[in-house]
């Protein structure tokens, strides 16, 4: 009876809320974890249940959710709105064919994401626009034919994407490039329908994400530019080729369907693609800042049918007629001109030579580096060459307006109250005698010397010639030069008569 009572009062209250508008709050038992599923504080399992649909209760304590091996078709838009800290999705092994727009609408924060073994037949660009913090994506073994060149833009965090086992003949490896900028390290694109793949474009990705590009087990067709680059992976030691250097393939023609080989492993009909010991070592090849520089890679291709490419430092393709700005120009013939080097032109530079009707390719690398004079030898040569101009400037100088006087009384000027100096062939003789008439403090020196010159008229030769004669029987011609004493500045004087002592 009391039992009775309860149920009568229950049903009145609930009465009474719905008269006054009101509904009940909703049970925690809406909250609790499915019946289907295993749950625990922050994983929520509900796996191998053959579900169809995702149960519509979801704990939202889940970071982890397992709804892997079901029967699932299709996922509705904003499913994921109960599950705000969810970080890890599994939905492998179902039968999803396709994503609507606003799928994963609400997984900000997911950073795995597995929908391998699915039955998707694209990756387009809607597909993971959302998932802003994704960092490893599981879409191998699907039925995906087509990648769109923009499905990973907008996933900057991207670190590992598996596509391997799909239905693959092209992929768009501009994408990679965009992505091996930011953080992609892992790209499998192995056991594909992959047919050929732009080896010059892979060859300027850079060194990360080579290491981790898986290409084996694809039809790719066989050509030397693919043995090389693959061979040079090898010897760098990249895992991606190898930890599967069996399983790379090539197909040698498209006319027979299992004409596919391991050319890696059995290399001896590449021999004409072994690359030279040059090739092998870039070539060092130091070169003055300002300079112009032009690389050439040495070839015995045929010119008629050999295209050539040269890839930068930079991983920049240089193809015919050159780069954007025109600072790299490549030439016809395979020669790649540097117009005027700069620091930044520094690097490996990596040469191309495709011969398409035989497949053959040679490879050639030169290691440019590009130096600014010292700054000692700079000024050593600019001060040598001012020095140069400066003396050589006081020469002309000393040339022109100092030359020196042929007789050294003639550039001395007249002592007052003297007779005028000569300065012609008739050369001062000198002598110690002291002068006739001294001073009255002065001793007169016992020894007088006096010298006679005697001026010859004739002429030899068009010049007046000199004699000094030691005996003179004409005295009116006689010329007597008499010098002051040591005190004294020294003179010359003239005197039509002899002095006598």
């Amino acid at each position: 009876m009391s039992l009775g009572w309860q149920w009568v009062v229950n049903l009145l209250l609930l009465l009474q809320l719905c008269a006054h508008g009101r509904t009940p709050r909703a049970s925690p038992l809406s909250h609790r974890c499915p019946i289907v599923c295993i749950c625990t504080s922050d994983l929520l399992s509900c796996s191998r249940q053959m579900l169809q649909d995702v149960p519509l209760s979801l704990p939202p304590t889940a970071t982890t959710l397992d709804l892997s091996h079901n029967a699932l078709t299709q996922l509705h838009d904003h499913w994921l709105a109960a599950l705000p800290h969810l970080e890890a999705l599994h939905i492998s092994h179902n039968q999803i064919k396709d994503l609507s727009p606003q799928a994963f609408h609400n997984a900000s924060y997911l950073r795995h994401l597995d929908m391998s073994s699915n039955r998707l037949h694209a990756v387009e660009t809607h597909y993971f626009n959302e998932l802003v913090s994704l960092e490893e994506l599981l879409l191998y073994n699907n039925r995906i034919a087509r990648v769109d060149e923009n499905a990973f833009a907008k996933l900057s965090g991207l670190q590992k994407v598996y596509l391997s086992w799909n239905n693959l003949t092209t992929f768009p490896f501009r994408l990679v490039q965009r992505l091996s900028s930011y953080s992609l390290r892992t790209l499998d694109l192995s056991s594909n329908s992959l047919r050929s793949i732009p080896v010059e474009e892979l060859a300027a990705l850079p060194e990360t994400i080579r290491n981790g590009l898986y290409l084996h087990n694809n039809p790719i067709r066989c050509s030397c530019p693919l043995y090389l680059m693959l061979q040079r992976w090898k010897q760098q030691g990249f895992s991606s080729v190898k930890d599967f250097f069996e399983e790379h393939t090539c197909k040698v023609s498209d006319n027979v369907p299992r004409s596919l080989i391991r050319f890696l492993k059995y290399s001896h009909m590449f021999e004409d693609c072994s690359a030279g010991p040059e090739d092998m070592h870039p070539v060092p090849l130091p070169v003055m800042a300002g300079q112009t520089l032009l690389l050439t890679c040495n070839t015995s291709l045929p010119a008629a049918a050999t295209t050539y490419m040269w890839i930068s430092p930079h991983y920049e393709p240089i193809k015919y007629p050159g780069n954007s700005n025109r600072s790299l120009e490549l030439y016809r013939n395979g020669s790649l001109k540097i117009a005027v080097t700069k620091p930044w032109h520094s690097g490996v530079y990596v040469g191309w030579a495709i011969n398409s009707p035989r497949n053959l390719s040679r490879l050639c690398e030169v290691n440019v580096t590009v130096n600014y004079p010292k700054p000692d030898e700079t000024f050593s040569t600019g001060l040598t060459t001012l020095l140069g101009c400066i003396v050589s400037l006081v020469l002309v100088l000393i040339y022109l307006y100092l030359t020196p006087c042929r007789c050294l009384s003639c550039c001395k000027k007249p002592a007052p109250l003297s007779p005028p100096q000569e300065c012609s062939a008739q050369s001062s003789i000198l002598s110690t005698t002291p002068p006739a008439t001294d001073g009255p403090n002065r001793k007169v020196s016992a020894s007088k010397h006096v010298a006679f010159l005697e001026p010859v008229r004739e002429k030899q030769n068009g010049k007046i010639r000199l004699a000094l004669g030691e005996d003179f029987p004409d005295a009116k011609h006689l010329k007597v030069l008499q010098l002051k004493s040591d005190s004294e500045s020294i003179s010359s004087v003239f005197s039509d008569t002899p002095i006598v002592s």
